[in-house]
């Protein structure tokens, strides 16, 4: 039995059944067993690979997005360029470099990153200093603290990761899904909760479900995207946010592990796999819209790069690139753009100020 599973087991029997929330930020951030606590998950000696590490493509066009998001906003002499999960901070230097071209930009720019995971934390400090080592990066752990000031904010892969709550409709009332010891099998098991009255953490059109449906909330993910969302809106600026996800809320179960690039348990071996859930872009959206921003989106990744000119990246790269590098240039934007790979299942929805202009990709 793995530290982390015998500190879930004294948990429960202390406390009860943990909501799957609960057991999601035990998984992921407990602080001396969590997942992102305790290693770097990417590449190919990792669990999974995000968009940045496939190509460098996908960071230079977020970069030049962003530039063109600063000129909008007026050209301010300082903007906050802020990252949400930088993993191992790929995108970043990709995006800093191809911004080089925008000098004004490039100059402007002070680079914050929100990261909880020491692990990472030094991955992302040695790539930018190897790529970048004129850039001081301040580190955060949540994007309330950076400072004031007009930003340009990028989550790609953030609230994927971002712990949920489950409930089933019965024809009693709601029951939240929760994870258990059972004793007979000595291991982990979901079970129900009793039943409950309608929960006013479920919101339309999620509460009128069929009955014996299974739905989701991200209360963090909800949360956080208030905040962000109220920050562009009083101080200006823009965001820009990538993920897996549906665009409309619909019922179903999406919690997923994931362990050597391959689908896991979700309760065997916690805190040794990845934990993510899809994102619910409509409740996302429309909580950025009560907080006072505006939304564009969401749009599919393949059809948000493929406007920003990523065939034409990669066809600049292939000619100077030999006959193998031309190969990977091209098996890379078949994966990010691709509608049965990344193209279709990854949206992409902007978040921005009232008096931007329509952003790149939105159009």
């Amino acid at each position: 039995m793995t530290a982390l599973l015998a500190h879930l087991r004294r948990r429960i029997a202390l406390e009860g059944p943990l909501t799957v929330a609960r057991y999601m930020e035990e998984c992921l951030g407990n602080p001396a067993h969590g997942y992102y606590m305790t290693r770097d998950p990417l590449g190919a000696a990792g669990d999974f690979t995000t968009a940045p590490e496939i190509s460098q493509m996908f960071g230079e066009l977020i970069g030049l997005w962003a530039a063109v998001q600063w000129q909008a906003m007026g050209e301010p002499e300082s903007v906050h360029l802020v990252e949400l999960g930088p993993g191992r901070g790929t995108l970043m230097a990709d995006a800093l470099r191809a911004v080089a071209t925008v000098a004004p930009f490039r100059a402007a720019v002070q680079v914050h990153l929100v990261e909880t995971s020491p692990v990472l934390r030094d991955r992302q400090r040695d790539t930018l200093a190897a790529h970048h080592p004129d850039v001081r990066p301040q580190w955060w752990n949540d994007l309330s603290q950076v400072p004031a000031g007009p930003a340009l904010v990028i989550a790609n892969e953030f609230f994927d990761a971002l712990p949920i709550r489950q409930f089933l409709r019965g024809a009693e009332g709601w029951r939240e899904r929760l994870v258990a010891w059972d004793q007979d099998a000595d291991a982990l098991a979901f079970v129900l909760s009793g039943a409950q009255a309608e929960s006013p953490l479920i919101p339309p059109p999620l509460n009128a479900v069929p009955e014996d449906s299974l739905i989701e909330i991200c209360p963090v993910g909800l949360r956080k995207g208030h905040t962000l969302a109220a920050r562009l809106a009083a101080e200006g600026g823009a965001a820009l946010i990538v993920d897996y996800g549906h665009d409309r809320s619909a019922p179903g179960d999406t919690l997923q592990a994931v362990k050597d690039h391959e689908y896991a348990d979700v309760l065997a071996d916690p805190g040794e796999a990845d934990l993510t859930a899809h994102v619910d872009f409509q409740q996302l959206a429309q909580t950025c819209i009560q907080a006072g921003a505006v939304t564009f989106g969401p749009v599919g990744q393949g059809a948000f790069l493929s406007s920003l000119g990523i065939g034409q990246r990669a066809q600049a790269l292939s000619a100077r690139a030999d006959a193998g590098q031309q190969e990977a240039i091209a098996a890379a934007l078949a994966r990010l753009t691709g509608d049965d790979q990344m193209g279709r299942l990854f949206r992409v929805l902007a978040v921005q100020h009232p008096s931007l202009p329509a952003p790149p990709g939105f159009e």
